[in-house]
């Protein structure tokens, strides 16, 4: 029953930012747990590799996800390999890292364009094919600037603070049909996009010990709180913001 219920096997996902971070790892996981995954994002040769080391259970689209004019060439790859999708994890992300005084608009429009527009518009694409089979799983990716300012985040953390809400407009739209919609909300973890964070060990130390359970993440903590959001096991829960970040938000 208990497995029942966290299966995602032969389920379909597509999984954007598969070439690297939580996103290849999320990618990763869920092939290896049965689920037929379409990875994309704009490196070939990662996605490549990600492929390799996944087998049959998966395929990739080399795609930017913010270019709103491919989208529907973007879409129709995806459907490709496996059909329509039934799980969609919104895991592509850019952090500019600039301060409020240094921020361009060049800088903030890319940050929405990819933190907060593209979920909404390529969700908004795969709805129907998950309406039609009445059950769907749309997993954004929020932060813990979501609620938190950190320095140099301000285009980060308004990107961040709007998944949440999106998250829960499109829990509204769409959970009716079948299809809920949650976000994850990862504390540190070992990625590339973190890289200066771990790169110094005292801000590493300083992070693990502002968390409740006195660690920075692994990659393995993403997995038991991605498959119970992707899988049957949380189909009454949409609308929600699943902090996994050893309890550093409860602090």
């Amino acid at each position: 029953m208990a497995d029942d219920l966290f299966s995602v096997k032969g389920r379909i996902a597509c999984v954007t930012g598969a070439s690297s971070g939580l996103g290849r790892h999320a990618a990763l996981m869920l092939a290896r747990a049965g689920a037929h995954v379409v990875g994309v994002a704009r490196r070939e040769d990662a996605l490549r590799d990600w492929a390799a080391e996944v087998g049959e259970h998966a395929a990739y689209v080399v795609a930017d996800v913010a270019d709103r004019d491919t989208l529907p060439e973007t879409v129709a790859a995806i459907r490709a390999p496996f059909g329509a999708p039934q799980i969609v994890l919104h895991a592509a992300g850019v952090n500019t890292r600039q301060s409020a005084d240094e921020v361009t608009p060049e800088g903030w429009d890319a940050t929405l364009a990819l933190n907060l527009t593209a979920p909404f518009f390529l969700t908004q694409s795969l709805v129907p094919g998950m309406r039609a089979g009445g059950w769907g799983r749309v997993v954004n990716f929020a932060s813990l600037q979501t609620t938190r300012a950190f320095p140099g985040g301000i285009a980060y953390g308004a990107s961040k603070a709007g998944i949440a809400q999106l998250t829960r407009a499109m829990a509204e739209a769409w959970s009716r049909d079948g299809i809920t919609a949650n976000a994850i909300g990862p504390g540190f973890f070992p990625t590339e996009l973190t890289q200066a964070v771990f790169g110094d060990a005292e801000r590493a130390a300083r992070n693990a010990a502002q968390t409740c359970i006195g660690r920075n993440g692994d990659l393995s903590d993403m997995d038991g709180p991605l498959l119970f959001l992707c899988s049957e096991a949380s189909r009454y829960v949409t609308g929600q913001v699943l902090m996994v970040d050893g309890g550093f938000t409860a602090k």
